[in-house]
């Protein structure tokens, strides 16, 4: 009777273990999923990554525009229905800043911070390029305008991320529980660099420091890559370590 009634609670009290991460296991799934999709949508329907040069011509805008506009309609109607995963992978990351000993303040100035710098730094792009796609047929200069504005905004944003790389930075630096790895929080030093170099694509139109730039997007994409599969792979082992006695409190 007594074996009976072990064996059968077993999975009751495994279960219990497993549970109480199963929210911040599907945030974290939530991050590789958002990433592959965000390719879809830029680099393979819309054709915004790598960014078109800002040196193109009127009619070569136009053309971009007019032969693009579907494909810029089906990713922008994609990026509408998954940007909200994004809110996941600040979710998870969030609760194991509140983990930290100093960054209950910090957890959340990082979660508004992103909520707002997601308006100008991806959804203002969408806007742009598809009120240029749903008319095509319209004045070539509107559409220039559309197109610069998108592009401006998608690469010239970033800077509205540069606290978010400060915020984390500090929080990680004095953590004194050591939750995510002192590297992480020195390279998301050099995030917050990348961040203020593309400031320079909102004047420059060629060169290194154009929207379409060696240093303003291609270093900046490369480093952000590096990072956020650093921050992916430190959340796994935050996740993993963190008490169970500790959720369940």
């Amino acid at each position: 009777m007594t074996r009976t009634a072990t064996v059968a609670a077993r999975p009751a009290t495994d279960g219990r273990r497993l549970r109480p991460k199963l929210d911040q296991w599907i945030c974290w799934w939530s991050i590789p999923i958002f990433y592959n999709l965000f390719g879809l949508i830029f680099v393979y329907f819309t054709k915004i990554m790598p960014p078109p040069s800002p040196g193109l011509t009127q009619d070569e805008i136009v053309a971009f525009i007019r032969t693009n506009a579907t494909n810029l309609q089906i990713g922008f109607v994609l990026l509408a229905l998954t940007l909200g995963l994004a809110s996941l992978s600040s979710g998870i990351i969030v609760v194991q800043m509140r983990r930290m000993s100093s960054a209950r303040v910090l957890a959340y100035a990082y979660l508004a911070v992103l909520a707002v710098a997601a308006l100008p730094g991806c959804l203002f792009c969408g806007f742009m390029f598809v009120l240029a796609a749903f008319r095509p047929d319209r004045d070539p200069r509107i559409l220039v305008l559309l197109y610069d504005m998108g592009l401006l905004s998608f690469v010239g944003s970033l800077g509205c991320f540069v606290i978010q790389y400060l915020v984390f930075a500090i929080a990680i630096v004095l953590d004194k529980r050591a939750i995510f790895p002192k590297w992480l929080g020195y390279m998301s030093i050099w995030g917050l660099v990348t961040e203020l170099v593309a400031l320079p694509s909102w004047i420059f139109r060629g060169g290194p420091y154009a929207w379409n730039g060696a240093i303003s997007f291609w270093l900046g994409t490369a480093i952000f890559v590096v990072w956020e599969v650093c921050l992916v792979v430190s959340l796994y082992g935050a996740v993993k370590r963190q008490p169970l006695d500790e959720i369940l409190a």
